[in-house]
């Protein structure tokens, strides 16, 4: 303890505090030979310390002169920032070699300089199926490539769950499924998944289209599924078959049968025509190809109306474009067009041809963007008007001819109906969707299928007019059925057995209504909200004020919330909530498989007892309207410059459905702000 003090409180020239140190040795020595009783119980003497070299200034001479190493010199705050950042940017230099380095050995690992065969067992069944069905077609009881892999021999066994298309409510499947209860096959005549949101983006060169698709195979080989480039034609419900089609190069096409044991149908829409005349002149938005089509077209617009050989009035007609439809897709079309003329067309063509441009979107209905918020629809077109693009809202198209289209609007001054014309070089068709013609041939096999735009389902998105459980349809090719005052008497024979009464002479006391509404809750979640005030409800529609609701009362009031369920949307979000919510469903099944296998339940309506209904969650929209975006999120309505335009650009990011898209996505806008759109058609 001394010789600790001791030291701490040397703090002098090295020669002070060398002959301090030998001072204290001389007295830690003589402490430890002392023996007297002093000591023994806790006496400590008492050090004297040494002078400071604030009181002996000669001290620090004899320290320096004894030191022989001058103090080096401090260096300015310049000298130290550019030390500083010399060093950084070296470490820097060094990280960013080491990851090229990395990167180009990464790279080279993945080239293979010897070619890999492989030993495989293959069914005889899988090359020569056997033939069967009421076509007496081949019937692909076992796929090629079920013996690939260990794994994929364990699935030959499962379930057969068969995809029909690859669209959002498909991937949404596929990515949420549990791939060992399943033998999964996804059959499609594309072989990828389009990101449609962004479809308009790629007509005008600001996204790339290989950005928006997504291989399937790269889908299916992570949950060890199968993928068959192919068209289904048709399905036998009672032999669970699906015919399929395959158009070979030459033109000839074979067909064969896909067994099944629950069969999704996500086969997607086809654009609405509306039985107008002409529409041959006119481009589609639905796929990849047609994105080229418009791309390709836009541009050579532009070179033709450079030409010395083309007239005024073929210039005019050339540079006007035309959108036909109001909705986010012939908006944010018109809004991309719209950027490209006014960014990147005056770099590289003639300025006349920015002066002679023309873009017009022809709406039937009153506004634009007619299902968002209207204070959004009215802000959208208050910024085309500024943009001068023109909107000609409650005009109805009664004709495409090869460089017009003629349509009708009500003039309201005279308040008459006026026919006009709008000449173009190229016009864009986007009025809704239709049915395609896998799912009208589906529909017209069916009795119970009375819809004429869209297969019919429950509330657990099974197939109407099919046996339960084995047929489900997601997406644009569906619509939820709401018929909630059809299922009264169901929500009434329970409470009727108990009380030993027929359901439609029984009256219902407020007990008894929450009963019955618990009920419908969970057979139809969509009336959740319609349901949130069962007293008002009981009151409104006890129209005799008898304390009770009467069969009639109660039909009426059902009816009354049928009329307010609205269909659901035709958008992504709503196929991508649909298949996931069927990927759970089914991992929920092959949970409860074993045991109801255990009790002999291979019947009844196991979609019920299993799970609950399809309960659809708006989450809102969003559109891009010319380097401004609106979003429309559930009654909070906003919208703005740039910075909403990164917030859109950030959703859509977010939601890409892998690595590989978002970093082409984002090297895609980074490269339009760096190098502009490339105005090339190919």
């Amino acid at each position: 303890m001394l010789r600790l003090r001791a030291l701490s409180e040397l703090r002098c020239s090295p020669r002070v505090r060398t002959n301090s140190f030998r001072g204290f040795q001389s007295l830690a020595s003589s402490t430890r030979q002392n023996t007297s009783p002093l000591f023994s119980a806790g006496f400590r003497p008492q050090l004297k310390p040494p002078l400071s070299t604030a009181k002996h200034p000669q001290s620090r001479i004899i320290a320096t002169s004894a030191s022989n190493n001058p103090i080096p010199p401090q260096r300015s705050k310049l000298a130290r920032f550019v030390i500083k950042t010399c060093a950084y940017t070296g470490f820097a230099s060094l990280a960013v070699t080491g990851l090229i380095v990395a990167f180009f050995i990464y790279d080279a690992s993945t080239y293979k300089g010897e070619s890999e065969t492989y030993d495989i067992s293959l069914s005889e069944l899988a090359l020569n199926p056997r033939k069967g069905g009421p076509k007496n077609l081949p019937i692909a009881e076992i796929l090629v490539d079920d013996e690939d892999s260990p794994e994929m021999q364990k699935q030959k066994d499962k379930p057969k769950l068969v995809v029909l298309g690859c669209g959002w409510g498909s991937v949404a499947l596929l990515k949420n499924i549990n791939p060992d209860n399943y033998h999964i096959t996804v059959v499609s005549p594309s072989n990828y998944f389009l990101y449609t949101p962004l479809l308009p983006s790629a007509t005008v060169g600001t996204l790339e289209v290989r950005s928006l698709v997504e291989p399937i195979r790269r889908i299916t080989s992570r949950i060890r599924g199968h993928f068959l480039k192919a068209k289904a034609e048709s399905v036998d419900f009672s032999q669970k078959l699906v015919e399929v089609s395959q158009t070979l190069p030459d033109g000839e096409e074979r067909r064969f049968y896909l067994p099944y044991d629950k069969l999704v149908i996500g086969v997607g829409s086809q654009t609405r025509t509306h039985g107008v005349e002409g529409l041959e002149h006119v481009e589609y938005l639905k796929d990849i190809n047609d994105a080229r089509k418009i791309r390709s077209r836009v541009i050579e617009c532009f070179e033709r109306a450079c030409l010395p050989s083309t007239t005024d009035e073929e210039r005019r007609h050339l540079l006007s474009f035309v959108v036909c439809g109001g909705g986010p897709t012939g908006v944010e079309f018109a809004a991309e067009l719209f950027d490209m003329l006014n960014e990147d067309l005056t770099l590289m063509y003639p300025k006349i041809l920015r002066n002679e441009v023309s873009v017009h979107v022809v709406q039937s209905r009153s506004h634009i963007l007619n299902t968002y918020d209207e204070a959004l629809s009215r802000y959208a077109e208050e910024r085309f008007a500024r943009d001068q693009v023109d909107v000609l809202t409650n005009a109805r198209v009664s004709k495409i001819e090869k460089d017009k289209v003629i349509f009708t609007q009500r003039d309201p001054e005279t308040n008459k109906i006026v026919t006009k014309s709008l000449p173009f070089g190229m016009c864009l068709w986007s009025t809704g969707v239709a049915q395609t013609n896998f799912a009208e041939h589906v529909a017209s096999q069916i009795e119970a299928q009375k819809n004429k735009h869209a297969l019919e389902t429950d509330s657990h998105l099974r197939l109407l007019g099919t046996p339960l459980g084995d047929v489900y349809a997601i997406g644009d090719c569906s619509t939820v059925q709401n018929n909630i005052a059809d299922h009264i008497t169901d929500f009434l024979k329970q409470i009727a057995w108990e009380r030993g009464k027929d359901p439609e002479k029984m009256d219902l006391d407020f007990g008894m209504w929450r009963s019955v509404a618990t009920r419908v809750r969970k057979k139809f979640p969509q009336a959740t909200d319609h349901l949130r005030r069962l007293d008002r409800l009981f009151e409104e529609y006890d129209k005799d004020k008898s304390g009770t609701l009467d069969f009639d009362e109660l039909k009426d009031l059902l009816q009354q919330i049928d009329s307010k369920l609205t269909s659901l949307p035709a958008t992504a979000q709503r196929a991508h909530q649909q298949g996931q919510y069927l990927a759970r469903k089914f991992n929920k099944f092959a949970q409860a498989a074993p045991g109801l296998e255990l009790n002999n339940v291979i019947d009844g309506d196991l979609d019920e007892t299993t799970y609950k209904g399809f309960e659809y969650k708006h989450l809102g929209n969003l559109a891009y309207i010319g380097n401004a975006a609106v979003f429309d999120l559930n009654g909070l309505s906003i919208g703005g410059g740039l910075i909403f335009v990164y917030l859109w650009r950030s959703v859509y990011f977010a939601q890409s459905v892998s690595f590989r898209t978002r970093v082409l996505l984002a090297m895609d806008w980074g490269k339009r702000a760096l190098f502009g759109r490339d105005l090339m058609n190919f």
